[in-house]
């Protein structure tokens, strides 16, 4: 038995989508290892992963993160 017990981080009002459970929890529920968030509404929360794909998208096609063998020169 643990002595002391480990409190998760966010409180009440912060929104956040659990990725261990698929949907979306307010507060400090879940471990932030299984969460993305705090997000500042359910709504936001729940779109989370669209949000996440989204920003994987514009990463993988940005040409600042592709230097085609250019390494060591500046932009």
């Amino acid at each position: 038995m643990a002595l002391f017990k480990r409190r998760t981080a966010g409180k009440p009002g912060e929104w956040y989508y659990c990725l261990k459970h698929q949907k979306v929890e307010e507060g400090p529920e879940c471990p932030a290892q299984d969460r993305f968030g705090p997000y500042g509404s359910p709504e936001e929360a729940a779109h989370a992963m669209e949000t996440a794909r989204e920003r994987n998208l514009e990463w993988e096609n940005d040409p600042k993160w592709h230097d085609k063998g250019d390494r060591g020169q500046a932009p």
